[in-house]
């Protein structure tokens, strides 16, 4: 059982590159995508918030590959992503035909739910020219040798979008396994992406295909279950309590199967409603299992992109500390902050960060 052996900072151009969709999120706010007449826009992707997450709370030096269609929407984009901080120097722009007949830039109608009413997404991504993007696409031996790129991630929702988007993962991670630069994987389940393409036996080929070049992985109890196939027991059908003794076997039993794995995490979350949840997190790591501080009853007003930034406090604190007991506790505090913001992407700063991590409370700053 091999340690993570990560570059040292200030060898590599950039600390992490993310490689995956963005997509521009349109928020009705506390009303309903069916009834709005106003929306505030955002953007957010699975893969690229967790390079953001590094950048704008952690301050670290962090890149996107990704793919556009050359219109304002993906100019708009490629402004969100500008003021974030993250590099725009791997952002591939595709001719846009007029229509999007051909190429065009993703869309996502996005509710972020209450109480009773859970949060809903609408998807608006086909032909989008990040789905289009192929084996390739990307000097990677250039990225990852000549620049230096000291840690990759990259996740399930970008396999998912179309046949060659996977390929393109694969070329990705066997290159970064070559160049030495560390490798993160969020399974990242979404029956929607997957339902028209092979639904999970589908997801289950080409996620455990993926996994052999994996060094970390990052999932919950369904990915691991959909995507890997490894099943934990204890878990009701909707997510209200997990055997955490039973996830921790499943967990052994998938770094059995994938001995590459040099460390594994995921968040522990139960919905009692949309807005209130109870939020923690387990890691795994050099055969021992780290478990985070618990948030209960959680107040929470924006979920998404919650497991985003747990999966940036994670690596921040593998990268900086090698300590996987403060990763996990970085990762669930900054993702606990992370849903009290609206949006995909964090709004936290490392300061907040640390000061829940030691219990600090929400009493006013004067």
């Amino acid at each position: 059982m091999s340690k993570l052996q990560i570059k040292p900072a200030g060898s590599c151009v950039y600390d992490l590159l993310s490689l995956g969709e963005i997509m521009l999120r349109l928020d009705p706010g506390e009303g309903r995508i069916r009834t709005t007449r106003e929306f505030r826009v955002w953007e957010g992707g699975g893969e690229y918030n967790v390079a953001r997450g590094l950048r704008r709370c952690f301050g670290m030096k962090t890149a996107v590959a990704t793919a556009f269609a050359d219109n304002d929407v993906g100019r708009l984009l490629e402004d969100f992503i500008l003021q974030g901080g993250v590099s725009t120097e791997f952002i591939k722009w595709l001719p846009f035909d007029g229509t999007g007949r051909v190429t065009r830039n993703g869309l996502n109608f996005t509710e972020r739910g209450h109480g009773v009413r859970g949060a809903v997404g609408v998807s608006d991504r086909g032909l989008t020219a990040a789905s289009q993007l192929k084996a390739g696409d990307f000097d990677w031996d250039h990225i990852f040798g000549k620049l230096g790129v000291r840690w990759l991630h990259t996740g399930g929702i970008f396999a998912a979008l179309s046949d060659t988007t996977p390929q393109l993962v694969i070329e990705a991670v066997k290159a970064a396994n070559k160049h030495g630069t560390i490798v993160s994987y969020d399974l990242n389940y979404r029956p929607s992406l997957w339902k028209s393409i092979g639904g999970q036996k589908r997801a289950q080929e080409v996620n455990k295909e993926i996994a052999k070049y994996v060094d970390v992985m990052i999932g919950n109890e369904e990915d691991f279950t959909a995507c890997l196939g490894f099943h934990v027991e204890g878990a009701d059908e909707n997510l209200l309590h997990i055997d955490v003794t039973a996830f921790k076997k499943m967990i052994e039993t998938a770094v059995k199967a994938f001995p590459n794995f040099k460390a594994t995490a995921t968040t522990l979350r139960a919905a009692k409603t949309a807005t209130i949840n109870d939020w923690a997190a387990i890691a795994w790591h050099d055969g021992k299992f780290f478990e985070s501080r618990k948030y209960p009853d959680l107040e929470i007003l924006d979920r998404v992109g919650g497991g985003d930034s747990f999966a940036s406090g994670f690596i921040y604190g593998l990268m900086t500390t090698g300590d996987a007991q403060k990763a996990v506790d970085y990762g669930a505090a900054h993702g606990a902050l992370a849903m009290t913001t609206p949006g995909d992407t964090s709004m936290a700063d490392k300061s907040e960060v640390e000061k829940l991590m030691k219990g600090g409370g929400a009493r006013v700053q004067r």
